[in-house]
């Protein structure tokens, strides 16, 4: 995945939302982790892959990539919060389904807001990657729809989102 790419646009955004937010000088971390787990939640929403008591099917796959990337947006920001721009870890996932792997992400979550490493952080962005290749998403689909996220995001800010 082009990686160096989606840290350099994500740290563009970043940027831009202080500097309109007069946020320069805030930690942000805390918020940022929260918003990361309200995307993760709105993403098994729309994937429905935990409603075993629901006969309707799961969202339409654009819906459904749409807030995967949200997901990375965060993933990101957190990321260059910390100083990290690196490539997933290695995360050994054999076997899961989607609602298991979204309970490894929410544990790699937590385990990296409470100690926030390097490592915990590759392991992170590893089981991101490994949910999004459960849901169906190969490196291209995620950049096209990373980078058109992106740049409505940019839009928003522009309008006072």
């Amino acid at each position: 995945m082009e990686w160096s790419s989606l840290y350099k646009m994500q740290s563009q955004l970043d940027d831009y939302i202080e500097s309109q937010h007069d946020l320069q000088h805030v930690d942000l971390f805390q918020k940022k982790y929260l918003s990361l787990l309200t995307e993760l939640g709105e993403l098994a929403n729309e994937t429905r892959c935990f409603k075993f008591w629901s006969l309707k099917p799961k969202n339409k796959q654009s819906i459904i990539l749409e807030e995967y990337v949200d997901g990375i947006h965060f993933i990101l920001s957190l990321g260059l919060e910390k100083g990290y721009r690196n490539l997933p870890g290695s995360v050994n996932t054999a076997n899961s389904d989607e609602s298991e792997q979204f309970i490894r992400v929410y544990d790699a979550c937590a385990t990296f807001y409470y100690h926030p490493t390097q490592q915990n952080y590759e392991e992170l962005l590893g089981h991101y990657v490994q949910l999004g290749e459960l849901l169906g998403f190969d490196e291209q689909a995620i950049i096209d729809a990373y980078r058109e996220k992106n740049e409505i995001n940019h839009k928003r800010q522009d309008q006072g989102y």
